[in-house]
């Protein structure tokens, strides 16, 4: 997965602070501007945010043997005995299988693993300590997938899209007040990514990022574009509220905008 990258604030503003961790099998970075940047409130926001996604982990990690995952798979715990969390989960899972006619799935390669949502839904539920910190920006990252959101003055967070090819460079850059982007590929992960409906790795694209309000739809529908390969472009033509930058193969890139919700 080609990660977005923080390219800065604008050029006036105070350089943000940063906090970093691993978690959830990656590197996760905050950055925060305006009021609360080093002070106790951020260390505290920073602290809940940490917890929540280590919990998550906990959950869902497929490769943790005690996790929920864990045990569904091994036949130990039926999906419907797991919690609401896990029902929340599935239920997103689902909807997105019918949405993308099977491409998405929970079990590529006939393993169960929700791990094409956790990450997206995980992140974007430990954000609301972020939203708490009042007067101040913040952009929440894990690996390719960010929720952020500009501090009062309005000024965006810009964030760049890597060129899949190319580790380090740039091939897009988006102005972000409050929303998300997250971009499926094959370039930091390798061929993780399997269409559903035939197991098959896909073909044609090289990666997809899509920004939305959520950062579990746009993870999730990025996954979903992937796995569809060359129809992944028309499928996101039809994704109410999205915009996204599909690389083909070839090294093209394209900008895709869904419908505006007002219009239907």
């Amino acid at each position: 997965m080609s990660a977005p990258v923080l390219d800065g604030a604008g050029a006036a503003a105070t350089a943000p602070a940063r906090f970093v961790a691993h978690v959830m099998g990656t590197a996760v970075s905050l950055a925060l501007r305006g009021r609360h940047t080093g002070d106790g409130a951020a260390r505290d926001a920073w602290a809940a945010v940490v917890a929540d996604l280590r919990r998550a982990d906990a959950l869902f990690s497929p490769w943790r043997a005690n996790s929920l995952v864990s045990r569904i798979g091994r036949g130990e715990l039926a999906p419907a005995d797991a919690g609401p969390e896990m029902a929340e989960v599935l239920a997103i899972g689902a909807a997105a299988a019918r949405g993308s006619g099977g491409a998405f799935t929970l079990h590529p390669r006939g393993r169960f693993d929700p791990c094409g949502v956790v990450k997206g839904w995980a992140v974007e539920r430990a954000c609301t300590h972020l939203r708490a910190l009042d007067d101040t920006g913040w952009c929440l990252a894990a690996g390719g997938d960010l929720q952020a959101r500009a501090a009062d003055d309005g000024e965006p967070w810009r964030i760049g899209i890597e060129d899949p090819a190319a580790t380090g460079r740039i091939v897009a850059t988006v102005p972000v007040v409050d929303g998300a982007v997250a971009t499926s590929g094959s370039a930091h992960r390798g061929a993780h990514v399997v269409d559903g409906r035939t197991g098959a790795t896909p073909s044609g694209i090289a990666q997809v990022s899509v920004l939305d309000a959520s950062l579990t739809r746009a993870d999730v529908d990025a996954t979903a574009a992937f796995a569809l390969g060359e129809d992944g472009v028309e499928w996101l033509a039809h994704r109410a509220g999205r915009t996204a930058l599909v690389v083909r193969s070839d090294g093209a890139a394209l900008t895709v905008r869904g419908p505006d919700p007002a219009d239907g």
